[in-house]
């Protein structure tokens, strides 16, 4: 069947390439039924699933950050993946890693001593 795209008006040029488009996607999508249920026979017969690759149990979770820039203190670092250009910097200076350390503050602040309901307590007595 040949066409010729020149002498045809545009509603039909419009027409034809709405049902193009509806022609292309069904083959596309039975073309892609047929390859899967290949892929599912061919991995029955192997023992092989496929799937998303785990990268680990741990993957995806966030870190606490270790480390921060004292010049902005917005920018962290949990010490984890590519070192951030700020700190690579800092090192190249001679500073050291430890510099930029957050202390965790639990324990910088120690808790205070529990109190107790009834005799106060004072200085001991020497026997």
């Amino acid at each position: 069947m040949r066409f010729n795209l020149k002498s045809m008006s545009f509603e039909d040029l419009v027409a034809l390439r709405d049902n193009l488009e509806q022609v292309i996607s069904q083959k596309a999508t039975a073309a892609r039924q047929d390859l899967e249920e290949k892929l599912a026979a061919l991995e029955s017969l192997t023992g092989v699933r496929r799937g998303p690759k785990r990268r680990g149990v741990l993957a995806g979770t966030k870190v606490a950050p270790k480390y921060h820039n004292p010049r902005d203190r917005s920018q962290t670092w949990s010490g984890r993946g590519r070192t951030p250009l700020w700190l690579q910097a800092m090192l190249k200076q001679g500073h050291k890693l430890e510099e930029f350390a957050i202390r965790a503050t639990a324990a910088i602040v120690k808790p205070a001593a529990k109190r107790t309901k009834g005799k106060k307590r004072g200085p001991k007595k020497a026997k």
